[in-house]
Parts: C-alpha cells; sequence; structure tokens
C-alpha cells in the first residue's frame, strides 16, 4: 500500500513538473514574440523621421516613400496576427533597404547630420530586431522540444500544444549580394 502510494505520489510529481515546465516554455516563447514586437514598434515609430528627412533630398523617389508609410501605417494595425506582423516587416525591410541604396544617388542627403544620425538609429534599431529574432527562434526550439520529445508530448498533447514555426528568412534573401551590381544600378 505504502509503495503504490509512493509511485502514485512520484508520477504525479513528475507531471506537474512537466505541466509546469510546458507552460513556462510556452510563456517564454509569447514573452519572446512581444520583445520583437517592441523592436518593430521602435522601427515603426523612427519611419516617419527618416522619410521626412529624406523627403527633403528625393524628388525622384516618391513611390518608394509612399511604399515605405503605407507598410508602416498596415503594421500599426493592433487587428494583426503574428504572421502578418512578421511579413510586413520582411517587406517593410526590403523597401528600406531599397531605399537605403538609392541614398548613394545623393551626396547631400549622405552629408545631413540628422540623416546620418537616423541612418545609425536604423541600423542599431535592426540589430536589436535580429537579436529578438534569435532570441524567439531559441524559445520556439526549446519550446517545440520540450512538446515533442517524451513524456511531455503526452501531457503537450493533453493540453493541445502545436508546435510553432521558427522565424527563416525567404529563399530570395538567401542570395549573395553583388556590391557591383548595387552601385550600378
Amino acid at each position: 500500500m505504502i509503495i503504490a502510494l509512493i509511485i502514485i505520489i512520484v508520477i504525479a510529481v513528475i507531471c506537474i513538473s512537466i505541466y509546469n515546465s510546458l507552460i513556462a516554455k510556452k510563456n517564454q516563447t509569447d514573452n519572446a514574440f512581444a520583445a520583437i514586437d517592441v523592436m518593430l514598434k521602435k522601427r515603426f515609430d523612427l519611419l516617419p523621421n527618416l522619410v521626412e528627412t529624406v523627403k527633403k533630398y528625393m524628388q525622384y523617389e516618391g513611390d518608394l516613400l509612399t511604399k515605405i508609410v503605407s507598410l508602416r501605417s498596415r503594421a500599426s494595425n493592433p487587428g494583426l496576427s503574428n504572421e502578418e506582423k512578421l511579413s510586413i516587416d520582411q517587406e517593410l525591410s526590403r523597401e528600406v533597404k531599397g531605399l537605403m541604396v538609392n541614398v548613394e544617388n545623393y551626396p547631400n542627403l549622405k552629408a545631413d547630420q540628422s540623416f546620418l544620425n537616423l541612418q545609425n538609429t536604423w541600423t542599431e534599431s535592426e540589430e536589436q530586431i535580429a537579436a529578438a529574432r534569435r532570441n524567439y527562434n531559441a524559445a520556439i526550439t526549446d519550446y517545440n522540444n520540450a512538446i515533442m520529445m517524451f513524456p511531455g508530448s503526452i501531457i503537450a498533447g493533453m493540453m493541445n500544444y502545436t508546435p510553432k514555426t521558427v522565424l527563416s528568412i525567404p529563399e530570395t534573401e538567401r542570395n549573395n549580394i553583388s556590391a557591383k551590381d548595387l552601385f550600378n544600378s
């Protein structure tokens, strides 16, 4: 009788420990995405200043600036899912990279102190977003391992936990960039 009670207690402690671990890992993934969200907001708040500074110099890049402003507006919609936010983020990153390449055609803009400060802030923001993405992917991998490995998979199944997708870059962005092509365009 005592042995059966000890076995039941040990099993209960193991189950509670696994349950708590899964909850902690799920919360870690939510927290990691929230960090990305904060960094994206910082970037979105920086965009109007960048666009206004660039507008002073770039008269012929209006379509590009309009698209960036439009993407920023879409990104600030509170009803977006995490996947939609990340999709807009990737598109916005491509457009701003295009803008930064176009800066080469405007020597006065490249010398403008406000623009240089904004460009440095933008670069810092991009580095922070990259770090937040790495943290998010690490949390997702830890979470996915916990819900897929035995015995956690049993409890995760009872909790309806499903694997989450790590962030990855689109295939088009994996190609090497040719500096020669950038400056000859």
